[in-house]
C-alpha cells in the first residue's frame, strides 16, 4: 500500500518546482495587479484607499482610454493580418528548390533575431523627415512619426516585419508536411497554381494557421518597445495603445490602481479573443 501511494504523489512532487517558480512570477503578480486594481495608490504603489469598481468606472469614462482601445485593436489588425502575409508569401516563395534558397531563407528568418529597440532605431532614421530614406526615395516631404495620419501605421508596419520572421518559420515547417503527392494530382488534374494554392495550400496550412493566428495576436496586444522609442504614445495620442497607457500611468502619473485596472481589461480582452478563437478552430480548421 505504501508503494502505491509513493508512486502515486512521487509525479506530482516533480511538479512543485516548477509551481513554485510559476506561483512567484506569474499567480502572485497577476492577484496583486487584480488586488491594486479596486485601490487607489501612492507614489509607491501601496494600496490606501479601496474604491472598488471605481478605477474601473472611470477608464471607461475616459476618452483617452476609449481612443487607447480603437487605436490598439486598429494596431493588432493591421500587424496581425500584414505579420501573417509577409511570413505566408516568404514561406511559399522559399518552398521550392533553387539556387541561393538559403540565403533567402536566412534573410527572411532575419526579423525575429532583431530586437524590437534596435529595429525602431534603425526605422526611425529611416523616417526622418530631413535624412530619411524613405522620403528620398518616394520624393515626398511627410514627417512620418509625428503625423498622427501615419504614426500608428508607421509603428504597426515595423512591428509586422518584426513579426513576420517567426511566422516565416511556421508556416515552412507547415508546408513541409503537405504530401507532395496532392500537388501532382492537382497538376495531372489541370489546376492551376492559383487553384492548388487556395484549395490544397491553405486547407493544409490551417492548422499553423491558426496557431500563428493566437500567437500574433497576442504579441500584438503585448507590443511596448517600438511605441516607446517612435512616437511615446504620440502624436495626439494616435499610437496611445493599451500597453503604453499603462506604462504611462504607473510609472509617470503614479496611478498604479489605474495601471492595474488597465491590465485586468488588457487580460479579459486578450481572452476574449481567444476564447473565441478557439472555438472558430473546430469550424475553420483541416486536421
Amino acid at each position: 500500500m505504501e508503494n502505491n501511494s509513493k508512486s502515486k504523489i512521487t509525479p506530482y512532487l516533480y511538479l512543485v518546482p516548477c509551481m513554485l517558480i510559476f506561483g512567484i512570477f506569474l499567480f502572485y503578480p497577476f492577484v496583486k495587479t487584480i488586488y491594486l486594481s479596486l485601490y487607489k495608490t501612492n507614489k509607491m504603489g501601496q494600496a490606501k484607499l479601496y474604491v472598488g469598481l471605481g478605477n474601473y468606472k472611470e477608464l471607461f469614462q475616459s476618452a483617452s482610454f476609449i481612443n487607447s482601445l480603437k487605436v490598439t485593436l486598429i494596431f493588432v489588425l493591421i500587424v496581425v493580418v500584414g505579420g501573417m502575409l509577409l511570413g505566408l508569401i516568404a514561406a511559399v516563395l522559399c518552398n521550392k528548390a533553387f539556387p541561393g534558397i538559403r540565403v533567402f531563407s536566412t534573410s527572411y528568418a532575419l526579423p525575429m533575431a532583431i530586437a524590437s529597440s534596435s529595429a525602431a532605431m534603425i526605422f526611425q532614421i529611416m523616417l526622418h523627415p530631413a535624412v530619411g530614406i524613405v522620403n528620398k526615395l518616394t520624393g515626398l516631404d511627410i514627417n512620418w512619426l509625428n503625423d498622427p495620419n501615419t504614426a500608428l501605421i508607421c509603428v504597426a508596419i515595423l512591428t509586422a516585419w518584426l513579426n513576420s520572421g517567426i511566422n516565416f518559420l511556421y508556416f515552412s515547417a507547415g508546408l513541409g508536411n503537405i504530401d507532395e503527392t496532392i500537388y501532382e494530382r492537382a497538376s495531372v488534374d489541370g489546376a492551376s497554381s492559383v487553384q492548388q494554392f487556395f484549395s490544397l495550400t491553405l486547407p493544409g496550412l490551417s492548422p499553423i494557421m491558426f496557431y500563428t493566428l493566437v500567437v500574433n495576436i497576442i504579441q500584438a496586444f503585448q507590443s511596448f518597445g517600438q511605441i516607446k522609442i517612435l512616437t511615446e504614445g504620440g502624436p495626439d495620442e494616435s499610437t496611445n495603445v493599451i500597453v503604453y497607457s499603462i506604462y504611462r500611468d504607473a510609472f509617470f502619473n503614479y496611478r498604479f490602481g489605474s495601471a492595474a485596472a488597465q491590465s485586468v481589461i488588457l487580460f479579459v480582452i486578450i481572452m476574449i479573443i481567444t476564447l473565441i478563437m478557439f472555438r472558430i478552430e473546430k469550424k475553420g480548421v483541416n486536421y
